[in-house]
């Protein structure tokens, strides 16, 4: 942007506070200031600081705001899971449009999107860029050492050629590196980039589709979109594959509940690629329980033994394939010199107690309530994905995008309970096989 605009400047405490400003404006409603809704708009508000605690924390490499940052965070994070374990219950929903009409909320969508694709695209290559680069080489020559082994385990569970391709944008610009390394990673470079600005079209698009098809309101679908932009968040951790593809398949998933088949296709791949979504597997089963549910099974499961299959074109011994297979299912614990965020600066064994409190979540989710429809599936999709950031091992808490498209929908949503598999879906093939004998 600085070649746009000349010296132009705009540093995330800035962004914070004129973003806050504009929420608050556009969504908050003035005329009823003791509502949910607002309350909730306040919470979104209270996770900037605790973003700005974390990235100043490690800037300035002080433990103590990197640790109240995280603290901060899993505090709003509390409140947000608590909100979405009620959500079920609150019935009434009016409509609550926001102060701003819907060409406005597209305008400042369209220029929010400017804005953010501007923070991608500007930045020159940065020591991660290049990082990505090597460690992907070493993994595509199919190389096995202790080395490859570590690197691959410092980012957590999940698919291992997928967090190298993410190219995580936290380290400075590459000074040092030889021309012809640096020239080599613009092809790969453009690549990622311009997958973190589609990955960010498709959350916009889609949020913008669920207004449109399911809750029969394009305005609240642009005022959702609209307000996932505005999030200090967003602008903060644009360039971050690992946030933005996750986030655009789960969005798209939840758009595309009508086709089993095709849901199934999106949530297993976005928990092959970053394994905590796989949680989210028994509560979509639950609701295609009555109709759908052996084509979302299917659609997941192939999926999945796709990406475990091409596992083996990294893997250059049977060990080595196990190795990454464990890594993308999840199948070992973390290392306590591998815990980055929250728990680097706790004792990790209460970080046990809470993986267990999770999984009687994600299974009292399953069974209640019985009957489900989109926005229980929505609300409790979101509750999920927030609760594995209390638990997860690198950085948990700042992976914001896994839930906060589906927590802004369940914001925003009215009531859906209409929206049941029985009503919603086709019988499928083999339905209309048994109908016909």
């Amino acid at each position: 942007m600085r070649d746009i605009l000349y010296d132009y400047q705009m540093n995330a405490t800035t962004w914070v506070y004129l973003s806050s400003l504009i929420i608050i404006a556009v969504y908050f409603k003035f005329r009823r200031v003791w509502s949910v809704r607002n309350l909730d708009l306040i919470a979104l508000g209270a996770l900037a600081p605790g973003l700005l605690l974390v990235s100043h924390g490690m800037q300035v490499a002080s433990d103590g705001l990197e640790s109240l940052g995280y603290l901060w965070l899993f505090t709003v994070g509390i409140f947000f899971l608590v909100r979405l374990l009620v959500d079920p219950l609150m019935v009434r929903r009016p409509l609550l449009e926001p102060n701003l009409s819907a060409s406005g909320l597209s305008f400042a969508g369209v220029v929010m999107l400017v804005f953010l694709i501007g923070n991608v695209v500007t930045p020159g290559q940065t020591e991660s860029d290049l990082e990505g680069g090597r460690w992907m080489d070493r993994l595509l020559a199919r190389e096995d050492s202790p080395e490859v082994r570590e690197y691959l385990t410092e980012h957590g569970p999940g698919y291992p050629l997928f967090f190298i391709f993410s190219s995580f944008s936290d380290k400075p610009a590459a000074v040092n590196a030889p021309p012809e390394e640096r020239q080599r990673a613009w092809p790969r470079v453009a690549v990622t980039r311009t997958t973190a600005i589609l990955a960010h079209l498709a959350v916009v698009l889609g949020m913008i589709l669920i207004g449109y098809g399911h809750f029969d309101n394009v305005q609240t679908g642009v005022a959702a979109s609209t307000l996932y932009l505005l999030l200090p968040y967003t602008a903060q951790y644009t360039p971050r594959l690992d946030h933005a593809v996750p986030a655009a398949l789960l969005v798209w998933a939840v758009q595309s509940y009508r086709r089993p088949a095709v849901a199934g296709v999106l949530a297993g791949l976005a928990g092959g690629l970053i394994y905590y979504p796989l949680y989210l597997l028994p509560l979509w089963c639950s609701f295609y329980w009555r109709r759908g549910l052996f084509r979302f099974l299917a659609g997941a499961g192939i999926v999945l033994l796709l990406l475990a299959g091409l596992l083996a074109f990294t893997s250059s011994s049977t060990a080595f394939y196990l190795a990454q297979l464990r890594q993308m299912f999840g199948v070992r614990l973390a290392d306590p010199g591998t815990l980055s965020g929250f728990w680097a600066f706790h004792a990790a064994v209460f970080r046990y107690p809470v993986i267990a409190a999770f999984a009687v979540m994600c299974a009292g989710m399953a069974l209640w309530p019985a009957q489900k429809n989109l926005g229980t599936l929505l609300g409790c999709s979101a509750a999920i994905l927030l609760g594995a950031q209390f638990w997860k091992a690198q950085e948990g808490g700042i992976y914001m995008a896994w839930y906060l498209p589906l927590l802004i929908l369940t914001i925003l949503r009215p009531n859906l309970e209409d929206r049941i598999a029985l009503s919603a879906i086709s019988e499928g093939w083999v339905g209309r096989r048994k109908g016909k004998a």
